[in-house]
């Protein structure tokens, strides 16, 4: 792993890039921010990065152009952000699941796991709009039977990608200040 140390994070033993990657709905822009405060890194939100610079949403994205164009952009992105310095990124739920990207994030810097279990992502998922993963054909909501049934199958495919994180943290019983110092214990003792 080349998850380099320098200035600032070096006196700590903290690598210089932390990717943080879970479900949707697992708490990564809300974690991350903490994570990057409490370092003094910066903190980057892939999805907004990607929607800034093509000037569109993650949805329009999705429906104009399908999901593997939106996983090329994403892996463009991840390469461009490898070579910063003292940065804490939330991923996208699904980024993963392509070699190239997983291989990217796990050669730059430390990929971080919030795992949390199925029916807590439901609930905090339920209602939700905007996400093209956990939409129906029209881009609504899915009823309650068939977003648990979406939220399985997708768990189901992401976890053996998830499991390759080099931390994982449970996100489901803490508050997000706990699981972000939870993730600055396993820094320091990585």
């Amino acid at each position: 792993m080349s998850a380099e140390r320098g200035t600032g994070g070096a006196s700590r033993g903290i690598p210089l890039r932390i990717f943080i990657t879970g479900f949707m709905g697992s708490g990564k822009s809300t974690v991350g921010p903490l994570l990057a405060r409490a370092l003094g890194y910066e903190f980057v939100d892939l999805d907004a990065v990607i929607e800034s610079k093509e000037g569109r949403t993650i949805p329009d994205i999705f429906s104009g152009r399908g999901e593997e164009a939106f996983r090329a952009i994403e892996l463009r992105e991840i390469t461009l952000l490898g070579a910063r310095e003292k940065i804490v990124v939330a991923t996208g739920g699904g980024a993963l699941t392509r070699g190239a990207t997983l291989d990217a994030l796990r050669g730059s810097g430390i990929l971080v796991y919030l795992r949390v279990p199925a029916e807590t992502l439901f609930e905090r998922l339920r209602g939700v709009k905007g996400r093209p993963m956990i939409a129906d054909t029209s881009g609504g909501s899915l009823d309650d039977d068939a977003l648990r049934a979406r939220i399985s199958a997708l768990l189901a495919v992401r976890e053996p990608f998830y499991s390759r994180a080099h931390i994982t943290v449970d996100a489901a019983s803490q508050t997000p200040g706990q699981t972000s110092l939870a993730i600055l214990r396993s820094l320091h003792a990585f």
